[in-house]
């Protein structure tokens, strides 16, 4: 290998003088760093406050336009525009340009976009593909950015490397800084603005035009406020105002969020917009986040539903028991869900960078514009002086065929005959060479009469272009005609909502829970389970039931807990959260709202629920009675890490009929059996016991008799006794029966594991009850969906025989405050809730 420390050194030449410059470094840094900062600021970083672009965008568009990639044309490789825009205009890079390209495609970045991309441009959360496999071309609003290009309404300037041109401004139809904003970095200053509704800038514009000396209120009443591509709405327009006034200012962007019932028992928080430049990523990420480390609650899932047909759809589940207008707010608080946006209007006017309010964009704008049309009519007005000119040619070579042609062919050369043809006919050099160039073809009688209607059109467009560029007044009607075409055509509602505060404190504390208050559960006798409060009425309190009748109540809170007792024998937790509101509606009120306890328990098959209980240790316990007579009162020693457990155990082949809280040890248990026998006795004769035990003998049964209704009744409060009789061949639900309504007082206590006495008398045809109910008074019957049904009237005799009712009775049920369970047909509620009549 060579030894580039011993490579001899050759001697200078004899000419050669050695010359050292001496220089400050500060100074040499100071102007360095100058250049730089000038270059990043007027080159690369701030947008022209004419047309709204910076270089790079603007070349973008100036390239594709010569490249012909026109709405109309079909879209060709993102990687060739970025190689054409590089290789003639912009040496910056080709992950700059390409950068530049893509966000003016995305429509999530701007209002109005002026790339029509094809392929994956990204989101607010991803990259876009690489520029080799993306395709564009110009969108429809960009034709309005080059619009006239090509008529000396800009100024041109050489290229980088001399060999090019291009435009120093666009021509901008619109205003383009206001509608789609803009953001960059440069050395000591950035810009930041935010996009705007076209429509309103528009009219805000041909107010300023129409009213040179409009202040910012006037303006203020057609622009409001910004207008975000993503939607959302703006909190607070203070900063609004200041930002347009001063043009620099903040504002709050919150995210678009509906609270719907999600599922049957969850409702939930749906965002179908998020802020200016939030990802729904961003937001999930946030939450899953916040959620993990405690620090928020109340949240069970969270689902991104984003798709491109129906849009942005985050779908959060609330948790029963939290409120969900509270977990917004927090979610608001916490999460990119409302994010500020801080406004500094800087860009470049005359080449200086200046901080600009909404009236001194508006009129650094129109100014553009009136100076582009009028430059833009001062070359048609030429370019069809031009042609007149021409046009008065031929129409003299025409009046003068002959002569002409004989000019022409006398003459030895071309040069000859121009200078003839002037020298005969007083034409101008322009005119005899424009007619020596003319195919004779074109020389006929026909070509005079399109030359005169011509040479009319161009006469009146002339005259109509003069006027425009000798009044002011009519120049600016011009502009603001086209502004108006404009806001016709791309014009698009607005998207972003504008509200003056939140109208939520942000000192305010936020309860996420929802209180501890008291109320009640409710289970009714078509199945559905719901909560009310203390204060709110409930069906059966009325004179009549409008639906449904009730198979327990019980008293506890809305974060507390209650038990769903099985015909199995099993207790399962509910959270009273989780059960629906009962709402307050006409009296009397109906268990309407109320859900399907299949939707709560896991049942097994053949397994029924035959009532509520209690899980507060303090509560004097639950009562149960089995099909073969059990009697058992269970003490209140719930384990606290179960869901599901046992608080009875059933000998072979018997179930639970009957479950109710017991309150007082002076109620009676209340037995009935299908061979029409009812035995009462007070609840004192039981002794609790715990929940393995199997019970003790509450009455004694006769043959094949069973028990069909057991529950807990009031004996200082009025009550009654429903009890209908039917045959044991007949198929359930085929026949009606007959029907006797007791007092309760008729029939006498006896003690615990007797027989009872007679309920009802069986008439012929009749050898079984099909159902029993006792309790507080007035009794109350309805169908199996729960209609109401009429009770025939009350008989004096316990032991008297029924009626014949004229529909069946699905439940019967009375007066609340008692603890009894009404009776259903079938013994227990149903499973699932019917649909409504």
């Amino acid at each position: 290998m060579f030894d580039m420390a011993r490579r001899p050194t050759a001697p200078p030449p004899e000419d050669f003088e050695e010359r050292i410059v001496d220089i400050d470094v500060s100074s040499e840094m100071r102007n360095s760093y100058l250049e730089y900062a000038y270059s990043v600021i007027y080159q690369r970083a701030l947008p022209d406050a004419r047309d709204g672009l910076k270089p790079v965008q603007r070349r973008i568009l100036y390239s594709m336009s010569e490249m012909g990639l026109r709405p109309d044309r079909g879209h060709v490789k993102c990687s060739r525009v970025v190689g054409d825009v590089m290789g003639k205009l912009h040496p910056h890079g080709d992950t700059a340009i390409y950068d530049a390209l893509v966000r003016q495609a995305q429509a999530f970045s701007m209002r109005l976009p002026l790339v029509d991309g094809h392929g994956n441009f990204g989101s607010p959360d991803d990259l876009p593909a690489a520029m080799r496999y993306t395709e564009a071309r110009l969108a429809p609003a960009a034709m309005l950015m080059v619009d006239a290009l090509d008529e000396d309404t800009v100024d041109f300037k050489p290229n980088y490397d001399g060999q090019e041109t291009e435009p120093t401004v666009m021509p901008s139809a619109f205003p383009n800084l206001l509608v789609n904003g803009t953001s960059g970095i440069a050395v000591g200053m950035a810009t930041n603005m935010a996009p705007h509704n076209l429509v309103e800038v528009v009219a805000a514009a041909r107010h300023l035009i129409k009213k040179p000396e409009a202040t910012l209120d006037e303006l203020m009443r057609y622009v409001p406020g910004p207008d975000l591509p993503t939607g959302g709405s703006i909190i607070g327009l203070q900063g609004v105002r200041d930002a347009y006034e001063s043009g620099r200012g903040t504002f709050r962007m919150r995210a678009t969020c509906t609270i719907e019932q999600i599922t049957p028992r969850r409702k939930g928080i749906v965002v179908t917009e998020l802020p200016y430049n939030v990802g729904p990523e961003r937001v999930v990420t946030k939450i899953k986040e916040l959620v993990t480390s405690k620090k928020l609650q109340g949240i069970s899932d969270l689902k991104d539903l984003t798709d491109r047909h129906k849009g942005l759809r985050l779908v959060i589940e609330i948790k029963n028991g939290f409120i969900p207008e509270a977990v917004l707010e927090e979610l608001y608080r916490l999460t990119p869900m409302e994010e500020t946006f801080g406004i500094n209007n800087v860009a470049l006017v005359d080449g200086e960078p200046r901080t600009l309010g909404l009236r001194e964009m508006l009129r650094v704008y129109v100014e553009h514009r009136l100076n582009v049309v009028r430059r833009r009519s001062e070359y048609r007005r030429r370019k069809r002086e031009e042609r007149l000119h021409l046009v008065d040619g031929l129409i003299i070579a025409l009046l003068n065929i002959d002569e002409v042609i004989q000019v022409i062919r006398s003459s030895d050369d071309s040069a000859q005959a121009r200078a003839r043809l002037m020298e005969v006919f007083d034409l101008t050099d322009i005119q005899a060479a424009y007619i020596l160039d003319t195919p004779l073809r074109r020389l006929t009688r026909y070509d005079k009469l399109e030359l005169d209607r011509e040479k009319q059109t161009l006469s009146d467009e002339i005259a109509e272009l003069t006027a425009i560029l000798s009044s002011d007044t009519r120049l600016r009607q011009v502009v603001s005609s086209e502004l108006t075409d404009v806001a016709k055509k791309y014009g698009t509602p607005r998207r972003t909502v504008l509200l003056e505060s939140s109208g939520v404190p942000r000192a305010a504390a936020v309860t996420l829970e929802v209180p501890d208050d008291p109320c009640l559960a409710l289970l009714s006798s078509t199945g559905l389970l719901a909560r009310t409060s203390d204060a709110t009425p409930l069906p059966g309190e009325g004179e009549r039931a409008a639906h449904d009748v009730l198979v327990s109540v019980v008293r506890t809170s809305v974060r507390g807990e209650v038990g769903v007792v099985t015909s199995e024998g099993r207790l399962i937790r509910i959270p009273v959260v989780d059960l629906p509101t009962l709402p307050p509606s006409a009296n009397p009120p109906t268990l309407s709202g109320g859900h399907p306890v299949s939707e709560f328990v896991a049942l097994n098959p053949d397994e029924t629920v035959v009532g509520l209980g209690s899980l507060d240790p303090d509560s004097p316990g639950l009562a149960l009675g089995t099909a073969q007579g059990v009697v058992k009162r269970v003490v209140p020693d719930y384990p606290a890490n179960r869901d599901t457990f046992e608080v009875i155990t059933l000998k072979d082949g018997d179930t639970v009929v009957g479950a109710a809280e017991l309150e007082s040890e002076e109620h009676d248990l209340v037995f009935v059996s299908s061979d029409a026998q009812l035995l009462r006795y007070p609840a004192s004769l039981v002794r609790p016991q715990g929940r393995p035990a199997g019970g003790m003998a509450g009455i004694r049964l006769d043959g094949d008799a069973k028990v069909i209704w057991f529950g807990v009744v009031d004996p200082t409060r009025p009550a009654q006794v429903v009890t209908v009789a039917g045959s044991s061949t007949a198929l359930p639900g085929t026949q009606v029966g007959g029907g006797k309504l007791s007092d309760y007082a008729e029939f006498p206590a006896k003690g615990r594991a007797t027989g009872g006495v007679r309920a009802q008398r069986f008439l012929k045809g009749e050898d079984v009850l099909l159902l029993a109910w006792a309790g507080t008074a007035p009794a109350k019957a309805v169908s199996a969906t729960g209609k109401p049904i009429p009770l025939p009237d009350e008989v004096g005799r316990r032991d008297g025989s029924g009626v014949r009712l004229t529909h069946t009775i699905g439940a019967v049920g009375g007066a609340l405050g008692s603890g009894e369970a009404p009776a259903t047909a079938a013994g227990s509620p149903s499973e699932d809730a019917p649909e409504e009549e």
